[in-house]
C-alpha cells in the first residue's frame, strides 16, 4: 500500500508526472537513514516512483554501520565515510558492514514488491597520495559500468550500489557514496540527484535556504562551511559538481522525515533544498493561461487586504504589465508595472511572494527587475500604492513616502476611489 502524499493538490502532482516518466533519479541514502525507523517509508516512496515509470538507482553508504561493526569487533578504523584514509582493517570492515548493508537494504525493497540487483558498476582507482600521506585503500570512481546499468533500468529492476569500488586486478577500494550518485547521475543523464541525509546532519545553527544555485552553493561553502555537518557539506560539495557536469537539480533532504522524497519531487515548494543548475529561475511575461495562476497566488494577499483585487477581465485587459517569476517553471512570484507615458511614471504593483519562497531575496529581485524594465522604457519616476509593505518597499527598494497629489492623474482618481487609503511611495530613477 503506498503512503499518502502529503501535497496540497493532486493536479500539482500531476503536472510533474509526464516530465519524469522514464526519466532516471539517482537516490543516494546514508548508511544511518537506512538503519532508521523511517526507511520503511522511504522505500514505499521509492515504490510510488516506479510506479509512475521513473527508473531509480539506488546508491547507500555504510558511515553508520561501519562504525558500529567496529565498535562491536572492538577494533579502530582509520576513516568511515570514504574520504580519508582507508587502512586494509578499515576496508575490511567496510566490505563486510556495506555488503550486509546492501543485502538488508534488497529485502527491504522486495518487501515492498520491488525488484532489485546488487551490481558491480564501479571501476575505481586509488586515490592516491593527498598531502604527503597514502590514503591507501580510499578510492575514486574511475568508470561506471553504463551499460550493465541501463540493462537493469529497462527491466524495472533497481540497482543497489554499495559504496565499493573495484579495479582491473581484483582490489576493493572504499568510495564516499555521495561521489558515486555524482557519477552514476552524470554518465546516465538522470534527472535528479536525491540525497537522503539523517536528521542528525540538520540539528546545526545554520539552516539551509530552499533553493541555491550552483553559484550560490559555492559562495555559501566558501563563507560558511563551518556552521554546517560535515555529512551536509559533502552533499552541498557534490551537488554543485553535479549541476555543473549536468545534473539539472540535486535535492538534500532529512531522511527521517515521512514523505521527504515524495513531497520535494512533487510539489512547488518542497521541503528540503535544492541546488539547480542557473537556468532554472527565469522572470517571464505572463500569457492568458497563467491569469489564473496569478490570481491563486495573490488570492491569500488580497484577503488580508495587502494587494488590491483583481478581476481576471482586469489583468486580461493589461496583460502585457504582468510578470511571473518561475522556479522550475513553476509560478512562485509575480509582479506588474503599469506604465503612464504621459508623465514619465509607472506604478510597480502586484508584487507577491508565496510563502514559501519568501525570505530568499525574490522580491527584491522583482522589483530591480521592474526597475530596469522601466528605465528601459524611459520612465523617470517609479511609484508604488501600499498598506502593509511599505517598510519593505523602503528598506529594500529604496522608495520615499510621498504625497497622493504627485500620482499621475488617472491613478490619483482610482486611488481616491479606492477608499484603501494606501500609502504612496515614490523613486526616482537615474538613468
Amino acid at each position: 500500500m503506498f503512503p499518502k502524499v502529503n501535497v496540497s493538490d493532486l493536479r500539482e502532482i500531476l503536472q510533474y508526472v509526464p516530465r519524469f516518466r522514464e526519466r532516471t533519479f539517482v537516490v543516494a541514502v546514508d548508511g544511518e537513514v537506512v538503519a532508521s525507523e523511517n526507511f520503511s517509508n522511504v522505500l514505499l516512496d521509492l515504490a510510488v516512483l516506479r510506479s509512475l515509470s521513473i527508473k531509480v538507482v539506488l546508491v547507500h553508504g555504510a558511515s553508520y554501520q561501519i562504525q558500529r561493526l567496529a565498535a562491536e569487533r572492538k577494533l579502530a578504523i582509520s576513516n568511515s565515510d570514504g574520504i580519508g584514509l582507508t587502512d586494509p582493517a578499515t576496508l575490511q570492515l567496510s566490505i563486510d558492514a556495506a555488503i550486509r548493508l546492501t543485502n538488508e537494504i534488497m529485502e527491504g525493497l522486495s518487501s515492498v514488491d520491488l525488484r532489485a540487483a546488487y551490481i558491480n558498476a564501479l571501476i575505481a582507482h586509488p586515490a592516491g597520495i593527498l598531502g604527503g600521506i597514502d590514503q591507501q585503500y580510499t578510492g575514486k570512481v574511475e568508470r561506471v559500468d553504463v551499460k550493465a546499468l541501463k540493462l537493469l533500468l529497462d527491466e524495472g529492476i533497481i540497482p543497489v550500489v554499495p559504496p565499493l569500488g573495484f579495479d582491473g586486478e581484483g582490489r576493493t577500494y572504499r568510495v564516499n557514496s555521495d561521489s558515486i550518485a555524482l557519477e552514476i547521475a552524470e554518465e546516465l543523464s538522470a534527472a535528479k540527484i536525491l540525497y537522503l541525509t539523517p536528521s542528525s546532519a540538520f540539528a546545526t545553527p545554520a539552516a539551509l535556504p530552499r533553493q541555491l544555485s550552483v553559484s550560490e552553493t559555492q559562495d555559501l561553502l566558501k563563507k560558511r562551511r563551518t556552521e554546517f555537518a560535515p555529512g551536509l557539506v559533502s552533499k552541498l560539495e557534490y551537488a554543485a559538481r553535479a549541476c555543473v557536469q549536468g545534473v539539472p537539480r540535486v535535492h538534500v533532504l532529512d531522511g527521517g522525515v515521512n514523505e521527504a522524497l515524495l513531497s520535494e519531487v512533487f510539489s512547488h515548494d518542497g521541503i528540503g533544498t535544492m541546488i539547480y543548475s542557473n537556468e532554472y529561475q527565469q522572470i517571464r511575461r505572463i500569457f492568458k493561461k497563467d491569469v489564473r495562476a496569478v490570481m491563486s497566488l495573490i488570492r491569500q494577499s488580497v484577503h488580508n487586504e495587502e494587494l488590491v483585487r483583481r478581476t481576471r477581465a482586469e489583468i486580461l485587459e493589461h496583460l502585457e504589465d504582468y510578470w511571473l517569476l518561475e522556479i522550475d517553471r513553476s509560478p512562485i512570484a509575480c509582479v506588474a508595472l503599469h506604465l503612464y507615458p504621459a508623465d514619465s511614471s509607472a506604478e510597480l504593483a502586484c508584487l507577491h511572494v508565496s510563502k514559501a519562497h519568501e525570505n530568499q531575496g525574490h522580491g527584491k529581485k522583482l522589483m530591480a527587475f521592474v526597475e530596469n524594465l522601466a528605465r528601459e522604457k524611459g520612465v523617470k519616476n517609479l511609484f508604488a500604492l501600499s498598506t502593509q509593505a511599505y517598510s519593505y518597499l523602503q528598506q529594500k527598494g529604496g522608495y520615499e513616502p510621498a504625497e497622493p497629489v504627485l500620482l499621475p492623474a488617472e491613478r490619483r482618481s482610482k486611488y481616491e476611489a479606492s477608499g484603501r487609503n494606501s500609502k504612496v511611495l515614490l523613486k526616482a530613477l537615474r538613468s
